[in-house]
């Protein structure tokens, strides 16, 4: 779970000028700012590791891979989030003032960390639902060969698939890659 950084409300803009300060890394839901722990050494290898791959894989496609130092802005639902890896098609939509985050994302990925997989799996991904072009979200596990891959498929509607297996192959519809499971673990867990 998140930690609030101080229990009271924010406004975005205070929230953007405490962030620009501050040493670490925050998210905003709310009003409230919770401050981020720092990953562990597989988070990190699985976020590289995606990197990586997704960077290759949309080379010469209109689509960038970013990591976790964008930001992504939900208005509806008042949260700024860091996801750990994100996927933007077409020109990226940017908060009006300001070129670190963005309004819009066609992939999102997230590593789960215990502290942190509740809120991944619930909040975090219904306001992320609210992003016109947001096609697929991906939760990885850190501690075992899990990947949950949603995918929408009308306005309300999405599907899950569960990979759990390394020799799986993770098919990215929404922007037309295919990248096997073990790929996303590799230094991480072996055949």
């Amino acid at each position: 779970m998140l930690h609030p950084r101080e229990h009271r409300r924010f406004s975005v803009d205070e929230y953007f000028l405490l962030e620009e300060q501050s040493p670490s890394k925050n998210e905003f839901w709310a009003g409230e700012i919770f401050a981020m722990s720092g990953g562990s050494l597989e988070h990190n290898c699985i976020v590289a590791n995606l990197i990586w791959r997704l960077g290759a894989a949309l080379e010469g496609k209109n689509c960038r891979v970013y990591p976790s130092d964008l930001r992504v802005y939900v208005e509806r639902r008042q949260l700024i989030t860091y996801p750990d890896v994100l996927v933007v098609c077409g020109a990226p939509r940017l908060l009006t003032g300001r070129r670190d985050t963005i309004t819009d994302a066609t992939v999102i990925l997230e590593v789960l960390s215990p502290s942190t997989q509740d809120y991944d799996k619930n909040e975090k991904f219904r306001s992320y639902r609210e992003l016109p072009s947001f096609g697929e979200y991906l939760l990885i596990s850190q501690d075992e060969v899990r990947v949950e891959q949603h995918r929408r498929q009308a306005p309300g509607e999405w599907l899950m698939n569960e990979h759990t297996s390394l020799a799986a192959v993770l098919e990215l519809s929404s922007i037309g890659v295919d990248l096997t499971i073990s790929s996303l673990y590799a230094g991480v867990f072996s055949d």
